[in-house]
């Protein structure tokens, strides 16, 4: 959660280098995540050391002896010029240690390249460290959240249309999605690499030790896929993952839905919250992803992309803006039509509307899917998320209980009775509970007054295939009775009277 205190933080951060002459936001954005990737890799280090004594195992240290300098614990206790010459030193120094990281022709290793230093003043980088360091950033969500906070300074916290997810709602598919040692993975929007990442956590959280030794050489390189064309995202994602023990992460540098990107029938997971509002030359676009749906709308075109990059049997959660929803043009229509009569729509999950705020006001839903090829949606499964756990204004304030908004999509000791009593704020373990049972008679059964409940196949195709979760549920009125006229009537003379009574007492008092 961005707290008051970290944007604070954040902001002096900021003005120490507005204060020193750094004032482009994009330089700025990447020195903070270097800087915050070298002391990362400080910490990763410590944890390894410690497990390592503690296991009485060997590991392969990040940090040889020669650059042991280069530690952020050894760093932070340098004099200020020794250790600005470390990191400006472009033969020998930190830098180019980073960019040494990953394996010689891996992709980590290709964007890294372009990392270099940009602060020139000794006197800037020691204040900025300094200021780093009464950060508390051991939780990932706390890293996330200030990359979030950084990213909202970009245009207002992202370019066509382009936003980070929220974490909690990231947790929430893929927890849904439950991916597995045997899955590839692929976002092709990537730009920080969230959904990658935690995608990976649940990994490890889900497999033992043995296991994830076993697929150590997929998790490295083939399990983690994206696209990305910014730069900057593309360091930081390839960063992101690298840390999580991604030592060749595959995010690659293209434009996702153009004739560029030729990657197909590839994955068997698609975790996604693609550009909302961005558009594409039409010259540009991929010719197969023009066959699926006649348009330039990039929330359309990935959703094409998608479909031709699963392989059969693949899977995929997506976070859409309401308008691919119901969106009444030929395009919309188009690519509703090919994922529920062509393949498999399992589920439509409707958000409230201040999910992405204070960055945006737009109300999105989360559909999930399977590639198939030959049809097989029957029914779909529609849920009506009223609350995520946090307030639905700017301030975005957690409603419930912290331990369980941040234990809930892994299931931490938590107990029925809680949840149930955290519900009317907090509908995530709810959605997590009936999304498997989707299928049962129990579920089927379901009113559409009810907070889920199934449409089935016919019922879609008659209504254009629209997907707005409005258009099938049932509201019910309350009956309200109210006063005849005449007694309302009645009542107004009354107080009319009595106003005239007082009226004149008052008179005779002056």
């Amino acid at each position: 959660m961005i707290t008051g205190e970290l944007k604070s933080q954040i902001d002096q951060i900021w003005n120490t280098f507005w204060t020193g002459g750094i004032s482009n936001t994009i330089t700025i954005v990447e020195q903070l995540t270097y800087l915050i990737f070298i002391k990362d890799l400080d910490e990763t280090e410590t944890r390894n050391e410690r497990m390592s004594k503690r296991l009485n195992n060997s590991f392969k240290p990040i940090f040889g002896e020669q650059q042991q300098d280069f530690r952020w614990k050894n760093l932070k206790e340098m004099d200020v010029n020794e250790r600005h010459s470390m990191f400006s030193n472009t033969v020998d120094g930190i830098f180019p240690f980073i960019r040494s990281l990953g394996k010689e022709k891996s992709l980590f290793s290709t964007y890294m390249k372009g990392a270099t230093f940009g602060i020139s003043k000794p006197a800037v980088l020691d204040q900025v460290m300094e200021k780093l360091e009464r950060i508390d950033m051991t939780n990932q969500d706390t890293k996330g959240d200030i990359y979030e906070y950084l990213l909202s300074k970009l245009e207002g916290g992202g370019t066509a249309g382009q936003f980070r997810t929220p974490r909690h709602i990231i947790k929430l598919m893929v927890e849904l999605m439950q991916p597995t040692l045997e899955d590839t993975i692929c976002d092709p929007s990537a730009g920080t690499a969230g959904f990658l990442v935690a995608a990976k956590e649940y990994v490890d959280n889900h497999n033992e030790v043995t296991e994830l030794d076993k697929y150590k050489d997929h998790i490295n390189k083939t399990m983690f896929n994206g696209t990305e064309f910014d730069a900057t995202m593309l360091r930081i994602a390839s960063m992101n993952l690298y840390l999580h023990g991604v030592e060749e992460p595959n995010v690659v540098d293209v434009d996702a839905v153009s004739k560029d990107n030729t990657v197909s029938d590839a994955y068997t997971l698609v975790l996604a919250n693609p550009p909302f509002k961005g558009t594409i030359d039409k010259e540009s676009i991929a010719p197969g992803l023009k066959n699926v749906t006649d348009t330039s709308k990039t929330e359309l075109l990935f959703l094409a992309l998608m479909l031709r990059q699963l392989k059969t049997g693949g899977r995929a959660a997506v976070i859409v803006p309401d308008g691919v929803l119901f969106g009444s043009g030929k395009a919309h229509k188009s690519i509703r039509e090919e994922i529920i009569a062509n393949h498999k729509l399992e589920a439509v999950i409707s958000m409230p509307s201040g999910v992405f705020k204070p960055y945006a006001g737009v109300s999105t839903a989360i559909i999930i899917f399977t590639k198939t090829g030959s049809g097989g949606t029957d029914h779909v499964w529609f849920y009506d998320m009223l609350a995520d756990g946090k307030s639905l204004d700017d301030k975005r304030n957690v409603l419930v209980d912290e331990e369980l908004f941040d234990a809930f999509s892994y299931g931490e000791g938590l107990k029925l009775e809680e949840l149930a009593e955290a519900h009317d704020k907090f509908n995530l373990p709810d959605i997590l509970a009936r999304y498997p049972k989707r299928n049962t008679e129990a579920e089927q059964k379901r009113r559409r007054t009810e907070q889920s409940f199934t449409v089935p196949f016919k019922e879609l195709k008659e209504n254009d295939w629209d997907l707005s979760i409005n258009r099938y549920k049932e509201i019910v009125y309350e009956e309200v009775e109210y006063d005849s006229p005449k007694l309302i009537l009645n009542r107004i003379n009354s107080l009319d009277a009595d106003r005239k009574n007082l009226n004149k007492k008052l008179l005779k008092l002056v």
